[in-house]
C-alpha cells in the first residue's frame, strides 16, 4: 500500500485473510481491503484503456510524423462486406500539419464536399463538428475539421461517440474508449 501498488496490495491482503482469518493481522487488513480492491480495479482498467492506443513515430518529409490511433469499441456496419472497427487517428505531420480523421475498413463515408458529425464526450449531449472526405480511393478517410477541439475534449473524457454519414444510407455510430490517451506521445497538442 505504501508504494501505491494496489493490485499487489489486494493480492496480499486477500491471501492474508484466506490463510490467517481471525488473526490480529487479518483484523488490521480486513477493514481496508474493499478500498484497496477498488483502487486495484481502477488501476487495471486504466492499464486496459492505455493499451487501446497505438502510437507511431516515422520519418516523413523533412521531419517526423507522430500519430495516436485507436479502434472503435465495437465493429460498425458501414456498408462493407462485414461490420468492422472504425479507426480514429490523431496525426502531426511536418508538411500536412495536424489533423484528426476516421478510417473505415469497408464501406464509405457520405461526406464528399463536407458534412456535420455528431460528437459526444462521456454522457454530455452531442455537438456538431464539421468534417470532409477527400476525393481519393487510397484510403477511406474522413477528416474532422476541429481537431484541436476534439483533442481538448478527448483529454478530459473516457468515452467518445461519433455519428457519421455513410454511403450505404443513414448514419452510424462509432464509440471509442479514449480514457487511456497519453498526451505526452503527441508533443505540443496540450
Amino acid at each position: 500500500m505504501a508504494a501505491n501498488n494496489w493490485e499487489l496490495a489486494r493480492v496480499h491482503g486477500a491471501a492474508l485473510l484466506a490463510q490467517y482469518p481471525g488473526t490480529p493481522a487479518a483484523d488490521v487488513v480486513e477493514p481496508g481491503l474493499a478500498a484497496v480492491t477498488a483502487k486495484a480495479e481502477a488501476a487495471r482498467e486504466q492499464r486496459r484503456l492505455t493499451a487501446l492506443w497505438n502510437y507511431a513515430r516515422v520519418a516523413a518529409g523533412k521531419g517526423e510524423q507522430r500519430s495516436a490511433a485507436i479502434f472503435s469499441k465495437e465493429p460498425v456496419d458501414t456498408g462493407g462486406s462485414a461490420p468492422a472497427t472504425v479507426q480514429l487517428v490523431i496525426r502531426d505531420h511536418p508538411e500536412w500539419k495536424r489533423s484528426a480523421y476516421l478510417v473505415l475498413q469497408g464501406g464509405d463515408f457520405d461526406c464528399y464536399g463536407g458534412c456535420k458529425l455528431k460528437v459526444a464526450f462521456d454522457d454530455a449531449a452531442a455537438r456538431p463538428m464539421s468534417a470532409w472526405r477527400p476525393k481519393t480511393d487510397e484510403a477511406i478517410a474522413m477528416f474532422i475539421e476541429d481537431y484541436r477541439g476534439l483533442w481538448k475534449q478527448m483529454r478530459k473524457a473516457q468515452v467518445l461517440r461519433i455519428d457519421f454519414p455513410v454511403k450505404a444510407g443513414g448514419t452510424r455510430t462509432a464509440v471509442f474508449e479514449v480514457g487511456g490517451l497519453d498526451g505526452n506521445q503527441m508533443p505540443g497538442w496540450d
